[in-house]
């Protein structure tokens, strides 16, 4: 067992002298052991750089988040040869102390994970994860005893493409895209990659991760929840396998309220992917037509992690990603009209990222002021050998909202440059200590995991809803919640997927500022049943249940 250190960090905002001004948004830094190992070798394999996702999530339902780190393994067999490669799982007892229960939850993996996510596909109660990895998928069963159980095979989610053979999967989605009230399975998958045919890139004389253009797209799967434990892959049927990409991340959302949960799909320097949910299990894709396929110049962008949701309190869900330096952060405003503006510029996401590498952008209110802000972890693809040419390790950073769909970029001031600046990758939010202030865990390359205790100053107020579905699937993913208060009304749509190959599995938490009361709390659940609630009391977990008033 080990205990995570505090650390405090004071800094300045916008230009405010250091010391005269707390900034409204602060971080400590602590860790929690165990480097992220992605077996880098001078032959530059395109996974080793990629490793590291990240997840929380309550996996024995003691009221805490627990922490779940995938890594990689040796490069060239993919195999876990040296418990240095073991996945971790880390048991949080509410305090700030974690204990490593990876060999008793039978956890440790097999082969080169790369991401997770977190879901309850047999509606039992009890959180289930995905492992995505190289040539490799695992599916684990949470039995609730403490164990879980590899039940990949009984799914059915362990047989190679026709086409492609074995693919390279960093990550995916946990959504209910029919409303049978059971949770289906989307996988992102990355390049078409083999060890043996490793193309030779050069930088400066030396070898260096090659550009995405040297390898073939492949395509993302949909695999439907049978509801006994196995799944069928609607892949092909379903219009997803007729839209090949470089998926790097995804992001779930009903974009037009139509009572349908849709997809976006972050890809690598080829156009981006959203899949309109038209019902009955089938999509159409329509990045061109609703303008996000592209950023406004028309470049490829290399797209990396992702987020989907509401930034502008309107109601309807936006878009952020991240890319590599002089590529910018694109930031997609939804109209309500099926489409979306490109407000990376006017936001002042364009300028305040010019110069940053970012990986995996996650949304939320992290100083409780009833606006979502948006956490960014940076590192740049390439190897330590590229620098001093350009910045390969930086700071993460958090993008405060200002509001009217403004934002101020926090590194410095925020306590993120307490650390080492570092190849960060996934991350994942929630609240660790359970003082109503999200936390981050975030990843990096050959180094510990990052934990970022939330110390924001302000006494904001703030409230937490845990769901529990009953007709709708068990977690409730995809209701959409809508809250009133003094100030305002906000909407937050339940996922666990988002940024890069992680997943963020606490209670839907809304920041409310300094309201004090809550007038509405609406929740509309994927099974279409409306609940309301007046006069609700914050600052604290709330436990909904469908149909339960």
């Amino acid at each position: 067992m080990f205990t995570l250190l505090a650390g405090v960090a004071l800094a300045v905002w916008l230009g405010v002298p250091a010391h005269s001004a707390e900034s409204p948004i602060r971080f400590s830094l602590q860790t929690a052991g165990f480097p992220l190992e992605s077996c880098e070798t001078p032959e530059r394999h395109a996974p080793e750089t990629m490793a590291g996702g990240v997840a929380l999530f309550d996996y024995d339902r003691d009221g805490d988040l627990d922490l779940f780190l995938t890594n990689g393994a040796d490069i060239k067999t993919l195999k876990k040869s040296s418990s240095k490669y073991s996945n971790r799982l880390l048991a949080n007892d509410g305090k700030g102390h974690f204990t490593d229960v990876t060999e008793k939850a039978k956890l440790a993996g097999t082969g080169f994970d790369n991401g997770v996510a977190v879901g309850d596909f047999d509606n039992d109660g009890w959180p289930d994860l995905f492992v995505g990895g190289v040539h490799r998928n695992t599916l684990y069963r949470n039995k609730g005893d403490g164990t879980f159980q590899d039940v990949t095979a009984k799914a059915g989610l362990n047989q190679p493409d026709k086409e492609f053979g074995l693919l390279w999967s960093v990550g995916g989605a946990w959504v209910d895209v029919n409303n049978d009230g059971r949770l289906d399975l989307v996988v992102v998958n990355y390049l078409v990659w083999d060890f043996a045919t490793e193309p030779a890139c050069t930088g400066e004389g030396r070898r260096e991760y090659c550009h995405p253009k040297m390898y073939k797209r492949s395509p993302n799967q949909l695999y439907l929840n049978n509801g006994d434990g196995t799944f069928t892959d609607a892949s092909a049927s379903s219009g997803l396998r007729a839209h090949p990409g470089k998926g790097m991340g995804i992001a779930i959302a009903d974009y037009d309220l139509d009572g349908l949960m849709d997809i976006f799909v972050a890809n690598d320097k080829v156009y981006n992917s959203l899949f309109h949910n038209k019902g009955s299990s089938r999509f159409e894709e329509v990045a061109f037509s609703a303008g996000v396929a592209l950023v406004d110049s028309g470049d490829f962008i290399s797209g990396m992690g992702v987020d989907f949701n509401d930034l502008d309190n309107d109601g309807y869900p936006d878009i952020v990603l991240v890319a590599l330096d002089d590529e910018t952060f694109p930031l997609y405003r939804n109209t309500g009209k099926g489409e979306f503006t490109d407000v990376t510029r006017t936001s002042g996401m364009g300028p305040l990222s010019l110069s940053m590498a970012g990986y995996s952008p996650t949304i939320g209110d992290f100083d409780n002021d009833g606006w979502k802000d948006i956490f960014v972890t940076r590192g740049h693809v390439q190897s330590l050998q590229a620098a001093p040419r350009i910045t390969v390790e930086q700071h993460n950073t958090v993008f405060r909202n200002l509001g009217k769909m403004r934002f101020a970029a926090l590194t410095a001031e925020a306590g993120l440059a307490a650390g080492s600046a570092r190849r960060h990758r996934g991350s994942a939010i929630g609240d660790l200590n359970g003082d109503g202030r999200l936390d981050t865990v975030v990843s990096a390359l050959g180094a510990a995991p990052e934990v970022w205790m939330n110390e924001s100053p302000a006494a904001a107020h703030w409230l937490e809803i845990q769901l529990e579905g009953t007709k709708s699937n068990r977690d409730g993913i995809g209701a959409r919640i809508r809250m009133v208060t003094a100030a305002g009304t906000q909407w937050q749509q339940a996922s666990t997927s988002a940024g890069y190959a992680s997943s963020s599995a606490g209670p839907v938490h809304f920041g409310l500022g300094a309201d004090s009361a809550i007038s509405l709390v609406e929740i509309r659940w994927p099974s279409g049943l409306v609940q309301q609630w007046k006069d609700v009391r914050p600052d604290r977990v709330w436990k909904v249940k469908e149909g339960v008033q």
